[in-house]
């Protein structure tokens, strides 16, 4: 006896959501290693003082985020593609666990906006201090060009006359930021609070994907469960 027509949808809508969140799992492996070996953000990792810092947190998050994701991925495939009821047991369980850590992880994100923003800000202040300490170290300057140029701002004061890091700060668009363009820290902060609703959101709707992937595997299970006992009473 073959699965019927609902087990077969559950089926087929696990391949797809396994390979989409192959492609996502991946994207976050990738991102992650490339943080952590590129030459605009190694300095980091090489400096003792920034081991435990947000940024450093955050790549070792995506690369363990990344290889779980990938981990959860094999036990899906093969369970949905060769219906191996051991195997769905622990993709069920995983996404179980990856749902609610979304969903805690969403609130926390949005809650706590104001403090990862300060933690953020905190930590390019310790970047740029380290940088005017270390007497302008290569590494670094790197790093802060690298932030400088995604977020459009210039050090601490962001005033062209007394700012020390203009060397890596990026050109102005205008004539104002000629004189003046905006400090780091207000950005980063800024930035922060004006898009935790949006990563609130992800959060979220990341969660239901995976409910939705979790309750098309329980359908599953008990499908594959239902025809193996047809088939010994056969």
């Amino acid at each position: 006896m073959a699965l019927d027509g609902c087990g077969l949808v559950c089926k087929y809508i696990l391949v797809l959501f396994n390979i989409i969140f192959a492609v996502v799992g991946f994207a976050l492996l990738g991102l992650g290693l490339w943080l952590r070996f590129s030459n605009n953000t190694r300095g980091i990792f090489e400096v003792e003082a920034l081991n435990s810092s947000a940024f450093v947190v955050g790549v070792t998050v995506l690369i363990a985020l990344g290889s779980v994701m990938l981990i959860v991925v094999v036990f899906g495939d093969y369970g949905a593609c060769n219906e191996k009821r051991c195997a769905l047991q622990v993709f069920s369980a995983l996404l179980a666990i990856l749902a609610g850590a979304e969903v805690v992880f969403g609130v926390l994100a949005y809650s706590k906006r104001y403090e990862v923003g300060a933690s953020m800000a905190e930590f390019y202040a310790s970047i740029y201090t380290l940088y005017v300490t270390s007497g302008g170290d290569a590494a670094i300057g790197v790093t802060l060009k690298f932030v400088h140029e995604m977020l459009h701002c210039c050090g601490v004061t962001g005033a062209k006359i007394i700012e020390v890091v203009q060397s890596t700060c990026p050109k102005p668009d205008g004539l104002i930021e000629h004189i003046v363009m905006p400090n780091c820290p207000t950005v980063i902060t800024t930035v922060f609070d004006n898009k935790a609703s949006l990563v609130m959101g992800i959060f979220f709707g990341t969660g239901a994907l995976l409910i939705v992937a979790l309750v098309c595997s329980i359908i599953l299970l008990k499908q594959i469960k239902k025809v193996k006992q047809v088939s010994i009473y056969i």
